[in-house]
């Protein structure tokens, strides 16, 4: 994806492709240390960084397996 030269990235991009995930990824990683004195909010950490990363991708998705379909299906109909 990083070559394509069609569509430049705007801030939602961004936000769903790095910052969300990297905030998911970042409350996973500080969960285990929350738990010993927080357990029930270690574990709603926990829930809410899968379901975050659960709604992240599926946007993520759609538009890879778009790109993929209508850009390529252009190209090779090109040849």
């Amino acid at each position: 994806m990083r070559k394509q030269n069609i569509y430049q990235p705007e801030l939602e991009d961004w936000l769903f492709y790095a910052g969300l995930p990297i905030e998911a990824y970042a409350t996973l990683a500080v969960s285990p240390f929350a738990a010993r004195s927080h357990t029930c909010a270690a574990l709603f950490c926990v829930g809410s960084a899968a379901l975050l990363l659960l709604f992240v991708g599926i946007p993520n998705v759609w538009d890879t397996s778009a790109y993929h379909v209508f850009v390529n299906k252009q190209d090779s109909s090109d040849k």
